[in-house]
């Protein structure tokens, strides 16, 4: 027998938002088998093109199709990608009728038979931003059954004692029907086209089933009964907060609390009761609260459970639903339907499946957790001072190519090597989706699947706390989106498909943003709950996790003042975001008296003086990003233009304390190096306008002219090694920043990885880049001049390719520097201007300079920098002392190595891409190091002594 199952079924695209677009539609003929023609119609006047920026009425079909038994899934194999659908599947416009059509044979457009139903959309070329219409399904063959009363797929919501009516057709004929409740057949009819039955007296919830079997095909329709169980009043427990409280005396009790302000009741459906929840599962009301709670009991320590709130408005607001099922808005971990079949195992491994036949996301309870064992190096963990912090900002996904925390982890040598001492990760909060930049975060308290499982997180958090790195996180609160429970819970949702924006009874998001840079769901900050909320995921970051630090995104977003578009009231002073922000930085130092509260405003001097200055008596202060991309790019290019980088320094901003981090890149802003390779100067003697070698080597002047400026800095991954690739590379390495013309650019795209395939560590240009910046980071970490006063300057004027920055101050014999930089395209000399006469040293090759005039000319290289000194600089002795004199022997090998010496402790073998791949420790002399099992190629090996003094050698395997 064929059985076809006819359940709710969302296709889920990358960056789903929550609005789409409704549009009316015919089939001809109404009934088809999948070896005949059909034509699918769709009304123009229903799609408004220019919301999703068509134009030459260039919309396409995106569609695929369910097997016989409604379990493959698969899409048309003309649909091309996303971003870019093929033209096979265009739309013919019909300019007379004001219509779209496309025909096919389904079998043939699906290429497959055995097809039960098939689904589609329309949507844009590219359809990034939520181009498209709504998701569209439709039954294949000529038997057709229908549901009539309830709706397919609806709860219907009944008094106890209740009756509901049931009605149902069929085509071709005469069907059998069978209704079935709670798995237990309650009517059945042998034959007929017309069903009727009123299921009297309903005093329990209700899961229906209804099969119609024609010719031995059988469709089924579902649906639900809820009963209102009226209002359970009971005073919550003492101590509980809203989420998961688990019972520290007996795992097998678990206490949910649900705030619901406005909703009449709420069912807890899960594993635990076979997602059919009785009156018992029937949350209590707390009267002085209002909120919902319930203790679960019999539960078994460290088993995984799943469930959902079912959520109950019996008198919704217009287009708003009369039920929502939903996560826990604090879930800690969810499954999700659309991302987890997509999941490597590899990356997490033994993920808890997803319930069968459950929609949407379910959160995970799991009592007797045993708590990570952190070392004592995070336990004692001393936070980097602000002042010299040097921030490393990456993306996990494209970090490395298996885009995990494992990844991190293995590249931890690469991190401390570059003398980096935070790192601070994109959002890794549960988003849509897995290949994201996670701003579209869902679920903030949740730590999302892709990149790996809480305990590789902690395993690599307390990993850079053992070598002094400090982990921050991007948050992004200024919005949520669709999935999130509080948008669900309170939603608009006039198609009825479980997807929409906040309605305006909403208690924690505003029905329209109230700035002009929205994305997702806006909060209202003012709003106690929201608050509530808010300091809850900071605390979970912090106490869970240690995280050291918060990168809160998009901060003007954080006002109630201003209306969506009206970028004047949005960028100027908002006294109600000065002080809910002021507010969460005190809760974050509540929590962690040295917690990095940073804000990414960019926004005027006046509203961000009050955070940078802020308790900075008390050692606090909250950092700033300070972007400066297109004045770095300008000086790059080595062309004309704005150059003044004053802005790079705190000072120029009003600000009392060092809490600016300026940063040339970022990940939002274009490749320096991209636009220098691009767009730069192309005349000269040694131009950098597509000149590979000459655009690399300007990385190290960069990075003189921006990290050695005291107070906190920031690199975006792979700057380090003078990545040229553009922001908006494409998956298959082309490069779209046309945004405006194909509806959406490739900047969010999953990037290629050159670093590693192509050993850009080995590469003479690049790793040059990475050596003089691991030097400087290292000359600013341990050098007071580089934390004390300044000047910043361009010889001949702001758009001078000559640069100067000079530093006094501090403590030690190093109390004055000069560092030079020529971003011409000819060799320059450059007037030094140093401050008196005498022995200068060169800090980054320990040569001298005897100065007589202090006005003397440097002749600077194109592209070249020089650091010069009153004194030797101090530097960290564990890899600026290096071991010496030591080599490997034989090299090329085959089967082992020695090494020269008896002065070292340590072996570390490492390849290409910086992946530990053998340690060895206390070797006796003369040891013979086996590599046979290692495949042919080139790798570094590391000899340490007992005082991490080390040399890294090149080993070639044969």
């Amino acid at each position: 027998m064929k059985k076809i199952t006819y359940l709710f079924f969302l296709f889920f695209v990358l960056n789903l938002f929550s609005q789409q677009q409704t549009i009316t539609y015919t089939v001809a003929p109404t009934s088809f088998e999948e070896n005949q023609s059909v034509t699918l119609t769709f009304n123009g006047s229903s799609i408004n093109e220019a919301t999703w920026g068509v134009t030459g009425n260039a919309l396409y079909l995106w569609a695929w199709s369910f097997d016989s038994n409604d379990l493959n899934i698969q899409d048309c194999p003309t649909n091309g990608t996303w971003t870019s659908s093929l033209e096979t599947n265009r739309l013919t416009y019909v300019p007379g009728t004001d219509t779209y059509t496309i025909s096919f044979v389904p079998q043939t457009f699906y290429s497959r038979t055995g097809i039960g139903r098939i689904g589609f959309l329309v949507k844009a070329k590219n359809a990034t931003g939520d181009k498209k219409s709504q998701d569209i399904l439709i039954e294949v063959g000529l038997f057709q059954s229908n549901l009539l009363t309830p709706a397919a797929n609806s709860a219907t919501i009944i008094s106890s004692g209740g009756n509901l009516n049931i009605t149902a057709n069929n085509s071709n004929g005469n069907a059998s029907y069978n209704l079935k409740a709670n798995g237990v057949s309650i009517n059945a009819n042998a034959a007929t086209a017309n069903y009727s039955f009123n299921h009297t007296g309903i005093t329990a919830n209700q899961s229906y089933e209804l099969d119609v079997t024609q010719s031995g095909i059988t469709q089924t329709k579902k649906f639900n009964v809820i009963v209102n169980p009226g209002v359970i009043s009971q005073a919550l427990p003492a101590g509980v907060e809203d989420g998961i409280n688990y019972n520290s005396s007996d795992a097998t009790k678990a206490t949910l609390v649900l705030d619901a302000p406005g909703k009449d009741f709420v069912y807890v459906a899960g594993s635990f009761n076979n997602w059919q929840p009785s009156s018992s599962y029937a949350m209590k009301k707390d009267a002085t609260t209002g909120k919902f709670w319930l203790e679960l009991t019999g539960l078994t320590s460290g088993q995984s459970y799943s469930y959902q709130y079912w959520v109950v408005d019996t008198t919704p607001t217009t287009n708003s639903p009369a039920l929502v099922k939903t996560a826990d808005p604090y879930s800690t971990l969810v499954l999700s339907p659309f991302d987890d079949p997509f999941i490597s195992a590899a990356s997490y491994p033994n993920l808890p499946p997803f319930p069968t036949g459950i929609e949407r996301e379910v959160t995970v309870l799991q009592t007797g957790q045993v708590p990570y064992t952190w070392s004592a190096a995070t336990t004692n963990f001393v936070k980097p001072n602000k002042d010299n912090l040097v921030v490393y900002e990456l993306l996990v996904r494209d970090f490395d190519s298996d885009r995990n925390y494992q990844d991190l982890i293995d590249k931890i040598d690469y991190f401390k090597n570059l003398k980096i001492n935070a790192i601070q990760l994109m959002p890794v909060m549960e988003y849509e989706g897995n290949e994201s930049w996670g701003y579209n975060t869902s679920f903030h308290m949740a730590l999302d699947k892709y990149y790996g499982t809480a305990n590789k997180f902690k395993e690599f958090i307390d990993l850079c706390h053992q070598n002094g790195i400090a982990v921050i996180l991007d948050v992004a609160l200024n919005h949520a989106f669709g999935r999130n429970p509080m948008v669900r819970m309170w939603m608009k949702d006039p198609d009825g498909d479980g997807w929409g924006d906040p309605a305006a009874d909403n208690p924690y998001f505003n029905e329209f943003a109230k700035h002009s840079y929205s994305v997702g769901s806006d909060f209202n900050h003012q709003q106690a709950r929201t608050q509530y909320y808010t300091k809850r995921v900071v605390k979970q970051w912090i106490e869970e996790f240690k995280i050291d630090g918060f990168r809160w995104d998009l901060t003007k977003g954080f006002t109630q003042n201003c209306t969506g578009g009206d970028d004047a009231c949005t960028n100027a002073y908002q006294a109600d975001r000065v002080a809910v922000l002021k507010d969460y930085a005190d809760y974050s130092w509540a929590l962690d008296n040295n917690h990095y509260v940073i804000f990414e405003h960019l926004g005027g001097d006046s509203e961000e003086q009050q955070w940078a200055n802020y308790k900075l008596g008390e050692g606090k202060g909250i950092m700033m990003w300070g972007e400066m991309t297109s004045k770095y790019a300008e000086l790059a290019q080595g062309t004309s233009g704005d150059k003044d980088i004053t802005r790079m320094g705190h000072v120029s901003r009003g600000f009392t304390g060092k809490r600016l981090i300026g940063y040339p890149e970022s990940h939002d802003k274009e490749r320096v190096l991209y636009s220098a390779f691009t767009f730069g100067n192309g005349a000269g003697a040694f131009p950098v306008q597509g000149n590979l070698t000459n655009v690399i080597k300007r990385m190290s002047a960069i990075g003189a002219v921006s990290i050695l400026i005291p107070g906190p800095k920031m690199i975006w991954h792979f700057a380090e090694l003078g990545h040229t690739g553009s922001i908006f590379t494409c998956g298959d390495g082309t490069v779209n920043t046309d945004y405006d013309i194909t509806g959406g650019d490739c900047k969010l795209d999953t990037k290629p990885q050159p670093q590693w395939a192509n050993n850009w560590l080995t590469d003479v240009n690049r790793s040059v880049v990475y050596n003089n910046w691991a030097k400087m980071i290292d000359l600013k970490k341990n050098n007071s001049v580089f934390n004390a006063n300044y000047t910043i300057s361009g010889q001949g004027g702001n758009n001078s390719v000559r640069q100067r920055v000079y530093l006094f101050g501090g403590t030690g014999s190093l109390t004055n520097v000069v560092i030079l930089a020529n971003f011409s395209v000819a060799n320059l000399d450059i007037i030094a201007d140093f401050p008196f006469a005498g022995t200068w040293h060169n800090l980054m090759d320990n040569s001298t300079l005897s100065v007589s005039n202090t006005a003397m000319p440097i002749t600077i290289e194109s592209g070249g920098f020089r650091i010069f000194g009153n004194a030797p600089a101090a530097l960290s002795t564990t890899d600026f002392n290096p071991l010496v004199g030591i080599s490997l022997v034989p090299n090329p090998a085959s089967t082992y190595f020695m090494v020269n010496s008896t002065s070292f402790t340590k072996v570390h073998i490492y390849s290409m891409t910086g992946q530990l791949i053998k340690t060895f420790e206390n070797q006796p002399d003369n040891y013979q190091y086996p590599i046979s099992d290692l495949n042919q190629g080139v790798y570094f090996v590391k000899v340490s002594d007992d005082n991490n003094h080390n040399q890294t050698l090149k080993l070639i395997k044969q």
